[in-house]
């Protein structure tokens, strides 16, 4: 009778075990939600730093709608372009579109573009907790505003490290200038560089100087206007939130503070960091955090939140907002001091708190501790016929006018250079020089990757044509990767100190000046997937590769991702 109780006491263990581990790991959301979303993308003028500007938004607002949802929901978004003439495409950033690359949102990679007048629907499943966003794949338009904020709720009941009430901070820079100036410039020969932009926001809300324009016309710029007030984060004293930060900016790297308070980083990319309390939050476009703020300081004044340019020499005055501990009043009289935040050209600083985010026990897998296949890739500035472009291995990459997934599921022929992409390069190049023959090649040549596969990627930094080496933060398309380390100078194998144990997995990282950055990622979704330089600008002058894998697994192209280049062909009357 002893040893049948003891027999039922081990089972009724068992069960608990297995029904613990059902509810926190496999059983898929039982009460998963569709949500049907429908956006107007339109024209709009403008006053978000308080000059007018043709901006892009949805369904009027820019920033655009935040998404909100829990884990296993499905997202069906229908964008309608209302635009009069551009084209539309929406990347899920951090969305890793497990076997749906047709829903990546990447034009001529996996879809023709949406034209005016038309539409396309996407429906995908967020299938990871933690913050993403979403904006325009297509030209320079994220610079119009065509962007939002993603979050993914875990499923009720199941095992989180952290959970508190949220707070959405959205960063961007403001050019006055529109993409398609943007666009001529930098197509120009010779050359002309965009500059710096005019403001910083955050939540879509800035303030630029408009005596600067000599101009008393308040249609051009109202510094009266409510739409550039600065942003109000409210929040009530002895309290903790977690505050979800996204960088859409097109060009600036950013520093975060808020003036009296520590930051704890708990999380980036979707996934969990070991914690770490710091002053400021560095933060490169494309990146997303969470970090966890205490309303512990004197509760009966306002504090200010600052963003300030770093890794580049600013000519762009700070953003600024307000934190408002509940129920101060908004005083625009006496308004909070925002903090100045740290020096822009403290590289170390900036490398040393990168190579703090480590990968949470338990919540992070460890990465594979060998790769089956390594790329050695080398970021340079290049020249191409008199046009200065950006170049990888030499080779500055275009995109063509068939997507690519398209052509290789339909075998269209003379879409892409079927030479494959250089793997490596000369590792006698000096990252210190400019050589004195800067003379690239254009291509579309793509990375054929085994399919299942661990992929070493080795970033290296240059020095550009302009005389100094930048920050070049790199976003993979389709998957996580692990951060294996940064270092100065050039990659060295045999003395690189790689983190294997437990590195952090993130799908952007910063490549820092006269440095490198290794990455470790599994070829374990098939497809075509952009790896690129998040910068606008370097990214539609050529600073972007393509991974093909598993293609063949991959369902033929719904009709609505065709419809231009040679795909015309095989839409159905």
């Amino acid at each position: 009778m002893a040893r049948l109780s003891h027999s039922i006491a081990i089972l009724t263990k068992l069960q608990v075990s297995c029904i613990f581990i059902l509810l926190t790991t496999v059983i898929p959301n039982v009460e998963a939600r569709t949500h049907n979303l429908t956006w107007k993308v339109t024209y709009e003028y403008k006053y978000l730093d308080c000059f007018k500007k043709l901006a892009i938004a949805i369904n009027g607002q820019t920033p655009g709608p935040h998404i909100n949802a829990t884990r296993g929901d499905t997202i069906i978004v229908t964008v309608l372009n209302n635009l009069l003439m551009e084209n539309v495409a929406i990347h899920w950033h951090g969305i890793r579109q497990l076997g749906n690359g047709w829903n990546d949102g990447t034009d001529s990679v996996n879809q023709c573009a949406a034209m005016p007048g038309g539409y396309f629907t996407y429906q995908f499943v967020v299938d990871q907790a933690g913050t993403y966003m979403y904006h325009s794949h297509y030209g320079m338009q994220k610079s119009s505003g065509l962007y939002g904020l993603i979050t993914v709720n875990p499923l009720l009941g199941e095992e989180t490290p952290y959970h508190y009430e949220d707070r959405e901070i959205i960063l961007s820079d403001w050019y006055h200038d529109s993409a398609y100036e943007h666009a001529v410039k930098l197509s120009s020969k010779p050359y002309v560089w965009i500059g710096e932009p005019q403001s910083l926001l955050i939540n879509g809300r800035g303030r630029y100087q408009c005596e600067l324009l000599g101009v008393s016309n308040h249609d051009q710029c109202n510094g009266s206007s409510t739409e550039c007030t600065p942003d109000v984060v409210k929040v009530k004293p002895k309290q903790t939130y977690r505050f979800r930060i996204a960088s859409l900016t097109s060009l600036s790297a950013l520093s975060f503070q808020i003036e009296g308070h520590k930051m704890t980083v708990v999380e980036t990319d979707g996934v969990h960091v070991v914690p770490f309390v710091t002053d400021n939050l560095y933060i490169y476009s494309g990146e997303t955090f969470s970090v966890l703020v205490t309303t512990d300081q004197n509760h009966s004044r306002n504090y200010g939140i600052s963003i300030n340019v770093i890794a580049r020499k600013p000519e762009t005055p700070n953003g600024f907002a307000i934190l408002n501990y509940e129920p101060n009043p908004l005083d625009a009289q006496h308004l909070p001091q925002p903090p100045p935040g740290p020096l822009w050209n403290d590289t170390d600083s900036q490398r040393n708190q990168s190579l703090a985010i480590k990968g949470l026990r338990g919540y992070v897998p460890a990465p594979p501790k060998t790769a089956d296949k390594v790329l050695h890739l080398l970021t340079t500035q290049n020249t191409v016929n008199g046009y200065k472009v950006w170049a990888v291995n030499n080779v500055s990459h275009a995109l063509p006018d068939t997507p690519y997934l398209v052509a290789l599921k339909l075998n269209i022929p003379d879409v892409f250079d079927p030479t494959p992409a250089p793997e490596d390069y000369d590792h006698s190049y000096n990252i210190y020089e400019i050589p004195e023959n800067t003379n690239a090649t254009t291509s579309t040549s793509i990375y054929r990757l085994p399919f299942n596969k661990t992929v070493d990627i080795i970033l290296q930094n240059a020095k550009g044509m302009g005389g100094d080496s930048e920050t070049h933060p790199w976003h993979l398309h389709g998957h996580n990767f692990w951060v294996l380390g940064f270092g100065k100078d050039k990659f060295n194998p045999s003395t690189a100190s790689l983190n294997l144990e437990n590195p952090i997995m993130k799908n952007t990282v910063p490549l820092f000046p006269y440095g490198w950055t290794a990455l470790r990622f599994r070829t374990d979704n098939p497809g075509i997937w952009l790896f690129h330089c998040h910068i606008e600008a370097h990214f539609y002058l050529g600073m972007l590769v393509l991974f093909e894998s598993g293609s063949d697994m991959v369902t033929k192209p719904p009709q609505q991702n065709m419809g231009c280049g040679k795909t015309k062909n095989y839409i159905n009357p």
